[in-house]
């Protein structure tokens, strides 16, 4: 690979940086972000940037503003340093269900975070499945909005599955679903249901056929876990003979490993944009790594290729 490419990763999730960098057969960039005593962030990049092509990794995952603010500071760092463009390769996008006002005096928080990231230097932004596409206009600057679905959709090819039937957990995935369908050539559920408080759900039916079908619900991210519990069982109730969950994102926020641990969801199928502890693995959990896809993609944004042909 050209020397004039470099990768930069923050905290959030070295791991997954440093397989992409090993794809694009490069080192990672030399440089860190620590934390001073009184939790103010300090950045270094060790290595001149000079109108070099620079990518920052940085998926914004728990503690959330922290990583927020190690990615904004990277980028001032970098800008500084006179890199030639970046490229901020945000993974998991926080935030992103925040996109709109559902009641008077509310923030529209993802708009906020897209003008920091702009203004913080960034002159691109690379990125997987936003809970809400909508999003990328939030940005003066390119989106390029990776897919999971080829990956997930892959491994349950794998799996073999006669009978399939394909779920939305609410009806704002169903584009979601039947694109994830369209790939396995399977038929659509939808679960309906309504949301009491956030981070609650209560399920109200079912529409589409289950009744002797393997289901595999699809959705962007599990946080809490009790939504996708919720529609498992009423899956189960209504005839279904399995049920797999799909989801890019794994945040695995509250109890949401234990819940998932005691459901009755035969697997959970993630991926690694966000970095799991060692105890948030389980039994249950799969997790297929979207490294590749992201260093295909960073390879063809440098030679200037088309990023969408991937999902051809």
């Amino acid at each position: 690979m050209d020397s004039n490419i470099k990768i930069f990763s923050g905290n959030a999730n070295i791991p997954l940086a440093k397989e992409i960098a090993e794809y694009l057969g490069i080192n990672l960039g030399q440089g860190y972000a620590t934390t001073f005593s009184n939790g103010e962030i300090r950045v270094n990049i060790e290595e001149s940037v000079r109108g070099c092509d620079v990518y920052l990794v940085q998926s914004l995952s728990n503690p959330v503003d922290h990583h927020i603010m190690e990615l904004l500071i990277m980028i001032d760092a970098l800008k500084r340093a006179s890199a030639g463009r970046i490229t901020a390769v945000i993974p998991y996008f926080a935030y992103a269900r925040q996109d709109r006002k559902t009641r008077p005096r509310e923030p529209i928080s993802a708009k906020l975070l897209a003008n920091l990231i702009t203004v913080a230097g960034a002159n691109r932004v690379l990125t997987m499945d936003l809970h809400a596409g909508q999003i990328q206009g939030f940005f003066d600057i390119p989106v390029d909005p990776l897919q999971a679905s080829p990956i997930l959709a892959e491994y349950i090819k794998s799996l073999n599955i006669e009978d399939g039937v394909v779920v939305s957990p609410d009806v704002g995935g169903v584009a979601r679903a039947r694109a994830f369908a369209s790939r396995l050539h399977l038929p659509i559920a939808i679960i309906d249901k309504r949301r009491p408080a956030p981070n609650e759900s209560e399920v109200m039916y079912i529409v589409g056929e289950v009744k002797g079908k393997v289901c595999i619900v699809i959705d962007d991210m599990i946080d809490t876990g009790g939504t996708l519990i919720k529609g498992a069982e009423a899956l189960l109730e209504e005839g279904a003979v399995e049920v797999y969950a799909c989801a890019t994102h794994p945040v695995f926020s509250g109890d949401a490993v234990e819940s998932l641990k005691k459901s009755n969801i035969k697997k959970v199928i993630v991926t690694n944009t966000i970095k799991l502890e060692e105890c948030q693995v389980f039994d249950k959990i799969v997790v297929l790594s979207v490294a590749k896809l992201f260093a295909e993609a960073i390879e063809r944004i440098y030679n200037n290729k088309s990023v969408s042909e991937l999902f051809v």
